[in-house]
């Protein structure tokens, strides 16, 4: 029998963690699904992309550091580069007539996208027959404060009008898709919890681990967090060997510079990726790191004493909300970002390295829920 076709759009617009969720959700949905996955952010050259799916590379934008879109290889507008996607999303979905089209994180976030997301929304409304179209968002919403009001009312209309559902990939457990998204109406739009979505692990955990791991999820705004930890090394009581994941959006000039300072620290390795960070934080004494969907995750399944410094620029607060909630259930421990120094972080590793993690129970099997429930929303 035939699997049923689904198409996935995707726009990471400042790290990975996106990029990442719907990779692994990609690559689980192909059990069920034939999957192509539109990518409209750039596609690093140390990250592979799951090859269970097709992808699309659209001519990629991002947010630069004042959260204005930018072209990543075009002298385009962004605007005209935007009407160049919505044709070729156009195209794509009249030649590939999808049952299923799964849209990430917008309407209740990527605003700046309508110009191509609402017009691929009004084709698969008007298609015959019609797909299933389903929004992924991931646990925790960022707080737009007093504009919060306003995005929920045309987030809420948004849905009501061109999807059949809202898969929440999280545990309500943990947190609860109403904390976060609060029109002044209910929205009609069914909302499914579907469990986190987690890569497994590729290597099983080790029986001793070994020194400190420091990560920064895509590395794009992970540099203060890195030269920290190498001036921190010389400030601990007791050195342990520190390995320094750069990650692959980690800029030239930021990694020359962690080059130059570890040179004099022959306990501390930097590499640019890791095929498997679950896997090297399992093999890890302490992990630190920041406080991404993905990156929390893995902390979790490796059971690795962690500590966070969870990212909280540009009014960013999702980190922040997802490290409280853990440090609640004694998962990790936390450093405000804000707070972030070398004797600081020092203090916390020597804290830290005492900290035992509490084992949860969250559902982590959203990949396959994920199947489950878009299959079924098809045959209803």
């Amino acid at each position: 029998m035939t699997r049923p076709s689904l198409v996935f759009y995707c726009q990471h617009s400042l790290g990975l963690g996106h990029l990442a969720r719907s990779w692994a959700l990609a690559d689980a949905l192909s059990s069920g699904f034939r999957v192509t996955l539109w990518c409209g952010g750039p596609l690093p050259d140390h990250v592979t992309p799951p090859t269970s799916c097709d992808v699309v590379r659209l001519p990629p934008i991002v947010s630069d550091e004042s959260g204005r879109l930018v072209s990543v290889d075009s002298r385009e507008s962004v605007e005209a580069l935007l009407d160049r996607r919505r044709d070729i999303l156009l195209r794509r979905f009249a030649t590939e007539r999808p049952d299923a089209v799964v849209v990430e994180l917008f309407p209740f976030g990527r605003r700046k996208f309508a110009r191509e997301v609402v017009p691929l929304l009004e084709a698969a409304r008007a298609a015959s027959p019609k797909p299933i179209v389903a929004c992924s968002v991931r646990d925790i919403l960022v707080d737009r404060g007093d504009a919060q009001p306003e995005h929920d009312e045309r987030a809420r209309d948004l849905a009501d009008r061109y999807f059949d559902a809202v898969l929440v990939h999280g545990d309500p457990a943990f947190a609860r898709f109403d904390e976060f998204f609060r029109p002044s109406a209910p929205m009609r739009t069914s909302v499914h919890y579907t469990g986190f979505v987690a890569s497994r692990p590729r290597t099983p955990a080790a029986n001793r681990r070994h020194g400190i791991l420091v990560s920064g999820g895509g590395g794009r705004f992970a540099a203060q967090l890195f030269t920290a930890a190498i001036d921190a090394h010389s400030l601990l009581k007791q050195p342990l060997p520190m390995t320094i994941v750069a990650g692959p959006l980690c800029d030239e000039s930021t990694w020359q510079r962690l080059c130059v300072a570890s040179q004099r620290h022959p306990l501390i390795r930097l590499c640019r990726s890791v095929t498997d960070l679950c896997g090297e934080m399992s093999a890890s004494q302490l992990s630190i790191s920041q406080c991404g969907y993905n990156t929390t995750l893995d902390v979790i399944q490796a059971r690795v004493p962690a500590l966070v410094v969870p990212f909280a620029a540009r009014n960013e607060t999702e980190q922040t909300d997802r490290a409280r909630r853990l440090a609640a259930l004694g998962v990790l421990r936390v450093l405000s970002a804000d707070c972030l120094n070398p004797a600081t972080l020092a203090a916390a590793v020597e804290e830290t390295r005492e900290f035992r993690p509490a084992s949860v129970s969250l559902d982590m099997n959203g990949g396959a829920h994920t199947t489950r429930l878009l299959k079924e929303l098809i045959h209803d």
